[in-house]
């Protein structure tokens, strides 16, 4: 028996039977889940209907994920699956699946943010100050990064995770069918 994605043996909606009068068909197919897990890259090439591929990905560790207030994308490790709301299973199992809250790693975006905007962010010392080095900058761009500054504002909760080095993401792609990890 193949997974099948039909409603023919399914009851009626009063609860009486339905009589199966055919066979299962080659466009109801189904295929096992992916259950992709973290780890080193491993994608599998799967053929469809109309000759078209879905990209299966069994293993991944990176992905690019999305900062959506600073408009910012990086390519980023992926650390940890964290959350799960759909089965705790996952989670234990480091199982990526879309909307599934994943840790990744915080130095791409905490380096595009410092140079951004010229500070400093989640630093665990805060009482030492280390003597930089000035850079000779024209005008325009002192005036720029002072009206960025003007503007910034970093929530206190993302400030504690960028100490920790791991921020929470959502993985919003689906790895089972597009072999990626982005969220």
């Amino acid at each position: 028996m193949g997974i099948s994605r039909d409603s023919r043996h399914k009851r009626r909606k009063t609860g009486g039977r339905m009589p199966c009068h055919q066979k299962k068909r080659k466009y109801e197919l189904g295929r096992q889940a992916s259950m992709t897990k973290l780890g080193s890259k491993r994608i599998h090439l799967v053929r469809c209907r109309g000759g078209n591929l879905k990209h299966r990905a069994l293993r991944l560790d990176t992905g690019n994920f999305s900062w959506g207030s600073e408009v910012c994308t990086r390519k980023t490790r992926i650390i940890a699956v964290v959350y799960n709301a759909s089965n705790n299973e996952l989670v234990r199992t480091n199982t990526l699946v879309k909307s599934a809250i994943v840790q990744v790693d915080a130095s791409p975006f905490r380096q595009w943010y410092e140079k951004h905007y010229e500070t400093k962010i989640g630093d665990k010392k805060k009482g030492k100050e280390e003597n930089t080095k000035e850079v000779k900058r024209s005008d325009k761009v002192v005036r720029k990064i002072r009206d960025r500054q003007k503007h910034r504002e970093l929530d206190s909760k993302l400030e504690d995770q960028f100490s920790t080095g791991r921020l929470y993401a959502c993985i919003s792609s689906r790895p089972g069918q597009s072999g990626r990890a982005d969220g």
